[in-house]
């Protein structure tokens, strides 16, 4: 199906000349060729001649995502699959790294008449240090990664992150890319609809695409999306704005926020986890937990465990911890969160794995010149492994805090 999306504009996007545009149009259509043409031969390959050849070698079927990595990896056809889809994640980020140099000044200067526009707070501490995990290289080959500025105020790695992922998802996050957020708020609004937390903190916000539609859902809740990235939270701060949403944004650390004990009813993450260490993860489980109310709930959205895939998706997911400079892809996929989220405090009957479902159709029947027929193709389209949300839908580790005192204030 041919993907009509295209992302909405908004005061604080960059905007690209019409060249920039055409070739970032072709970065998403090539992915989109990779994910849909490319992608889909590898099965047969791995049926038909990988599987066969290293059963002849090792006198055994492959038992596990290594053992197929090992047998794929001399295979011609999947060299040419690797090779492409590295060459787009690159193309993409250089395709709007242009629009982004070119107009730096104007896009910075933009930022910071929406932040001066909004009572919402803005927190940028002195001296912050980000983790060495973010830093050490640039995740998903994004340059610059999240942290690093080229000068004061610097929005850059915000900006180039906000169009960037629109293309890496090829359009289906949706116009406002915000899909991961708001399906999670569609899950929350048909399986919880009496909870309505006051105070509300995303994990790993970056830019702030999954934060706002909190905010819609919880007009009156007190929104903060908390982040390593400097120029990550400066331009989530105006984006916000931009959005005419009133959301507090922060540089800090999940592993260890200063936030009181107890602050919030609802603590989420979007694709955060797979981003942090081994080391990490457990911190950010407990942080979750003290900063929580009792009866509050921790939402991870992400994608799901090894444990819950076939070794052949394990070994398609695991390619980007190969080729995507996503160190912790594959080591995060195969802990155990839900004892990782009881050793934090919370009781192993109240956590468990669910599916929220893409809303994309949502967002494809709201905007203007979508038909209902388009819209409903794109939401029922059957994802492949390795693409953007594998299955249709988003895997959401939920966790309640026990209620062993009254719901803080």
């Amino acid at each position: 199906m041919l993907n009509t999306f295209q992302q909405a504009d908004h005061p604080a996007l960059p905007k690209a000349t019409a060249d920039e545009a055409a070739r970032q149009e072709f970065t998403k259509s090539f992915k989109g060729f990779i994910q849909s043409t490319l992608l889909p031969g590898l099965t047969p390959i791995y049926q038909t001649r990988v599987a066969r050849q290293f059963e002849k070698e090792h006198g055994r079927a492959p038992a596990d995502r290594r053992d197929i990595r090992n047998g794929m990896v001399g295979d011609i056809y999947f060299q040419h699959y690797a090779a492409a889809n590295r060459i787009a994640q690159e193309l993409l980020w250089e395709s709007v790294n242009g629009s982004v140099d070119r107009q730096l000044p104007d896009l910075i200067a933009t930022a910071k008449a929406l932040s001066a526009s909004t009572k919402a707070r803005l927190v940028i501490p002195e001296g912050f240090t980000p983790p060495r995990y973010v830093t050490a290289l640039d995740i998903h080959c994004m340059p610059g990664g999240y942290c690093s500025e080229v000068c004061e105020d610097d929005i850059s790695v915000g900006a180039l992150y906000d169009r960037g992922v629109y293309l890496y998802s090829m359009g289906y996050t949706g116009p406002n890319n915000d899909d991961m957020g708001r399906s999670v708020v569609n899950y929350i609004k048909r399986h919880m609809p009496d909870f309505k937390p006051r105070r509300i903190l995303d994990m790993g916000c970056t830019v702030g695409h999954s934060t706002l539609p909190y905010k819609e859902l919880f007009p009156e809740a007190e929104v903060w999306g908390i982040d390593v990235g400097g120029p990550c939270v400066r331009y989530a701060h105006a984006r916000a704005a931009g959005f005419g949403l009133e959301v507090n944004y922060a540089q800090m650390s999940a592993e260890e926020t200063t936030f009181p004990d107890a602050h919030f009813h609802l603590v989420v993450s979007h694709i955060l986890l797979h981003e942090t260490s081994g080391k990490a993860m457990p911190k950010i489980f407990a942080e979750a937990h003290r900063v929580l109310a009792p009866g509050g709930l921790m939402i991870h959205a992400d994608l799901p465990p090894f444990d819950l895939m076939d070794p052949f998706t394990q070994f398609i997911l695991d390619n980007e911890t190969w080729y995507n400079n996503e160190p912790f892809w594959g080591a995060m996929r195969d802990m155990d969160q839900i004892a990782l989220a009881e050793k934090a405090g919370f009781d192993r009957a109240d956590v468990r794995f669910d599916t929220a479902p893409m809303a994309v159709m949502e967002f494809a029947a709201a905007a203007e010149g979508y038909s209902q027929e388009a819209s409903e193709a794109v939401a029922e389209r059957e994802f492949t492994a390795g693409e953007f949300a594998p299955g249709g839908g988003w895997e959401v580790l939920i966790a309640r805090k026990p209620l062993e005192k009254q719901m803080a204030a």
